[in-house]
This record gives structure tokens, sequence and C-alpha cells, in this order.
């Protein structure tokens, strides 16, 4: 089940390569520019255009949004198995979210990049009845990242992703999108750590605001 969120850091090449597919080949639906996901756990309004190079790939538990433009969007739902309900219920919800990030979460970020490590992280116990905000740096890995015209790159850009996790409905939520003016406008970003972790948060909490989450129906 956890195996999954290794779709968060999918490339942009592979999500362009999928996208040619078509709607078609995703897993959940789309429907007047709302998308379903396939668990029937949440809509959220898409977030990218066909026309601006918008491209939407999902699996069954993740679906990732990207764009040329600087939107790279993964949203993440999770079932919560025996195990993580134990987790959960003797652990209270601040601590099950560290521990689900640190256990899955983030070891999958240091696959993708070794050099990945978290830069500030902190617990909301008044959004969404308890959620994790965790900012993460990704040497070499962004989504929007273009080698040099000429010559070799002296050092990798580093990428800058905002995290959120919550618990709704018996899944475990993990919001994922990167700050891409941090690689895109080089030099020329000026922000401070503090002020990319407040653009981040805003942008996560505006995708939530965007989101209905489904309550399933109880058993017969």
């Amino acid at each position: 089940m956890l195996r999954t969120i290794p779709f968060l850091l999918l490339s942009a090449a592979a999500l362009t390569a999928e996208a040619q597919d078509g709607a078609a080949g995703l897993l959940g639906s789309i429907d007047a520019g709302v998308y379903s996901s396939p668990t029937g756990a949440f809509k959220v309004t898409v977030p990218v255009l066909p026309t601006l190079g918008g491209v939407i790939s999902d699996t069954k538990n993740v679906v990732t949004f990207h764009d040329s433009y600087g939107v790279h969007i993964s949203v993440a739902a999770f079932p919560q198995d025996a195990t993580q309900r134990w987790e959960l219920s003797t652990q209270g919800m601040k601590d099950y979210l560290v521990y689900f990030f640190t256990s899955f979460v983030l070891p999958d970020f240091k696959r993708f990049t070794p050099g990945a490590h978290v830069e500030n992280a902190g617990y909301a116990a008044d959004f969404l009845d308890g959620s994790m905000f965790a900012y993460v740096l990704l040497p070499g890995g962004s989504m929007f990242d273009s080698p040099p015209v000429f010559g070799p790159r002296t050092t990798p850009a580093v990428a800058k992703r905002g995290n959120l996790l919550f618990v709704r409905n018996g899944f475990t939520f993990v919001i994922s999108t990167e700050l891409s003016e941090k690689v895109t406008e080089g030099s020329q970003w000026k922000s401070t750590p503090q002020e990319e972790n407040q653009i981040l948060r805003s942008r996560l909490v505006d995708i939530i605001k965007k989101m209905v989450f489904i309550k399933p129906a109880p058993p017969k």
C-alpha cells in the first residue's frame, strides 16, 4: 500500500510520456475540470490546463499535476490498514504524522535524491484536525531544472518541496508541491527560507480549498 509513495517524485519527462495516452489512461476520472480519485476518497479541481502544457497522471492512490509554467502538485491518499490505524490510535495525531513522514515519505525523497533533507517542519493542531507541514530540500531534484546551454553544471539546483500530511476518513493524505521559482529564477530569487515556507504553506492550503473529501458509505 505505502510503496506507491515514490510516484510523488515522478519526473516531468515521465509525466509527459504517460500523458500522451490522454485522459483515457487515468485510473481516476475528470468531469467539468474536477478530478475524482479511483478510491473515491476525494475530488479536486484540476490545477493545470492542457493548453498550457498541463498533464495529469495517476495511480490508484496518487495523482500528479504538472505543467511547464511552475506547477507540480501531487495528491496522495493512502487507505489506513490495521497497522496504520493502530499507530494512530496509540501515538495520537501529531506523533503519527511524524512517524508516517519519517518512515515512508522522507525515505522515498532520499531514494530519489540522496541528499534530500528536511529544512523545517511543524505541526498545526488547528488545521484539518491536526496536520503536519514539512519543507524538504532536494539537491538536483527539481522538476523544473534545465541543463546549462554551454558547459557542465558545477552544482545541481536545489529544489524545495512543501508537504502537507493529515488524516481524513480513514486515509492518510500527503500533498506535495515544488517551489518552482527557487529554481527557475536562479540568482534572482531572493526570498528567505521563512518566506519560502509561507509561500508553500499558502499554496498547500489553496489546494485544500479546491478539494472535497468523501466519506465512505457505511458497510451494509
